[in-house]
């Protein structure tokens, strides 16, 4: 610490040419780079850090540490961070790669703190792949205020209140060295001593790993962006070779012309993907305010017990089209084709219409579109608002889509998938129509943690209402289809939100520590003509909506329901097939 005396950090009084400095020349301090870096590691592990001393703080009465066990972590986290500043400490990138880091830290821990996000790989992989309508969403005057302070004012010293001197590299390097050393050896050393009383709080409670900031940012970031850049790809296989189209199409394969006296209408199925939608605010899953009056007048049947895949989109909806379950899918060593593949394989036409931020590669080797970019003027006029649209758009284009699908669909049936927008946060005020806002008073700010639990609550209850309207109005345009089509309808949610419940808002916590809220979805069937083409008994159906059903049966129902045979297909994940007769 010998360089911190009077000459290291006094003021420049002269200039090469011994003239008196200028004002703004006087107000620049001289420092060595090293000791900036560990001035900004302090900064990170004091200011930086609220949300991980304030969950510490929390499991006190689980796990109480002392003060020097408190100080010694405080240790552990600056050489960690002090760490990552020396990393960056190089002439021409120092300035700017420390800015990023603590404008970045300072974001993260808002949404730490006001919405309880924890930053492990899936969140970073969400992030990435939220649009633009989505992220502006997130841009919040509070948001912009906490950065501009917690980050702001340490950038503004580092650019304009210091002067880093230029490093001198055989008296600097081995100085530079030692502080990196002792750096490690707090790390390791402090570690150690902490592993006894940290270990049962990591184990028990692994989401504070992904507090730690700004280190839990740069790692997730690293594996969700570098650590596949050094993986081999997963080698592709296709699981449609086998596949064919039932007796029900008149001939059991795909190709096989109807017998005589045997031809029937070719189904038509719309597989709605839902977005953000709790099952305990279901009104057809009992709860108490009827969200859902809509389809419960259209007697669809919804299953109560279902749990996701995942706890955001990029991980449920590739999992839910997959045949191979949850932990099968998460563990996969090969990429493979999808339901959708599989359906288009066996003869079906096919289509998804997305009104979200994308089908996450489940739709690439189909025909898809985005919706705001098929519908006319006026559609988008009618429907759409800043670049987001109602889920009521997909309605008026069902019948151009339907239309795609031909000669094909018209021949052996289709299959139409929308994606929805749905009740996707923090924006719900945005999610709902007029004619859908029963609840009042709305929370109308995307800072969810600013409103209260009751104008949280309606808010998010008027999309559930529309929500209800768009299935209800899908329903409706089937039933006009049925001169020509034996009908169908499948709704079900990707995962669910919290909506406040311990301090919790939104979605996308590791899936081990996620509240139920985030994970139990609602799932519904409109039987309409299609029920009974593969001899299933509706009322059996209805005397079993407590089943306990996850999105692994979601590919295996489909396949049952549509009559399309493959190797895939599991006849005990159907969640139809105990109510199928002989």
């Amino acid at each position: 610490m010998s360089e911190l005396h009077a000459s290291a950090l006094s003021p420049q009084l002269a200039t090469a040419s011994g003239t008196a400095p200028s004002p703004r020349q006087t107000a620049r301090w001289s420092i060595a780079p090293r000791w900036a870096a560990l001035a900004l590691a302090v900064w990170c592990t004091t200011a930086l850090n609220q949300a991980w001393w304030g969950k510490l703080t929390a499991l006190a009465s689980e796990q109480s540490l002392g003060l020097l066990e408190e100080a010694l972590v405080a240790l552990v986290l600056t050489g960690v961070t002090y760490l990552w500043f020396m990393l960056l400490s190089w002439p021409r990138l120092r300035q700017v790669g420390w800015s990023l880091t603590l404008v970045t830290a300072a974001a993260v821990q808002y949404f730490m703190l006001h919405y309880s996000v924890v930053m492990d790989a899936s969140m970073i992989r969400n992030t990435l792949q939220t649009n633009y309508t989505e992220g502006l969403a997130l841009l919040t005057s509070g948001l912009v205020w906490h950065v501009l302070l917690y980050a702001g004012v340490p950038v503004a010293v580092l650019w304009k209140g210091i002067s880093l001197r230029p490093t001198a590299w055989r008296k600097d390097l081995w100085r530079s060295g030692l502080l990196v050393l002792a750096s490690l050896g707090v790390v390791i050393g402090g570690g150690l001593l902490l592993y006894k009383p940290m270990a049962p709080l990591v184990r028990n409670h692994t989401e504070i790993r992904y507090l730690i900031n700004p280190m839990a940012t740069i790692v997730s970031f690293s594996n969700a962006t570098l650590k596949p850049l050094f993986k081999r790809p997963r080698p592709f296989q296709r699981i449609s070779e086998a596949v064919a189209l039932g007796s029900t199409y008149g001939g059991g394969s795909a190709l096989a012309a109807a017998a005589p006296g045997t031809a029937r209408k070719p189904p038509l199925l719309v597989l709605i993907v839902g977005e953000t939608t709790r099952s305990d605010h279901f009104g057809l899953n009992g709860y108490p305010r009827n969200t859902t009056p809509e389809m419960e007048a259209r007697r669809v049947i919804s299953w109560r017990q279902v749990q996701s895949c995942g706890t955001n989109t990029l991980a449920s909806v590739p999992c839910m089209f997959s045949h191979l379950g949850k932990s099968d899918f998460e563990g996969r060593k090969f990429e493979y084709e999808n339901l959708m593949d599989v359906l288009q394989a066996a003869g079906l036409g096919t289509d998804w219409l997305d009104n979200q931020a994308g089908c996450k590669e489940v739709c690439n080797r189909i025909p898809h579109a985005q919706a705001d970019q098929v519908a006319s003027p006026e559609a988008v006029h009618r429907w759409c608002k800043d670049d987001e649209c109602l889920d009521q758009l997909m309605v008026e284009l069902l019948d151009q889509r339907l239309r795609s699908t031909q000669p094909q669909g018209a021949a052996r049936g289709t299959v139409l998938v929308l994606h929805q927008m749905g009740s996707h946060g923090p924006a719900y005020y945005r999610r709902s129509s007029a004619p859908s806002k029963h609840y009042q008073p709305e929370c109308t700010t995307h800072v969810t943690s600013d409103c209260s639990r009751e104008r949280l609550v309606n808010v998010y209850d008027n999309s559930m209402v529309e929500t209800d309207l768009f299935v209800a109005r899908t329903i409706d345009w089937l039933q006009q289809q049925q001169d020509h089509y034996e009908t169908g309808l499948i709704y079900l949610s990707d995962h669910g939100e919290s909506l406040g419940e311990n301090g919790l808002y939104l979605h996308g916590l590791p899936y081990v520590i996620a509240p139920d809220t985030q994970k139990h979805v609602p799932w519904v069937l409109w039987p309409g003509t299609l029920l009974a083409r593969t001899g299933v008994d509706e009322r059996c159906v209805r005397e079993h909506i407590d089943q306990p059903l996850t999105h692994d049966n979601f590919y295996h129902t489909v396949l049952g329901l549509l009559d399309v045979h493959s190797p895939t297909y599991q006849a005990q994940l159907d969640a139809l097939q105990n109510c199928r007769r002989s």
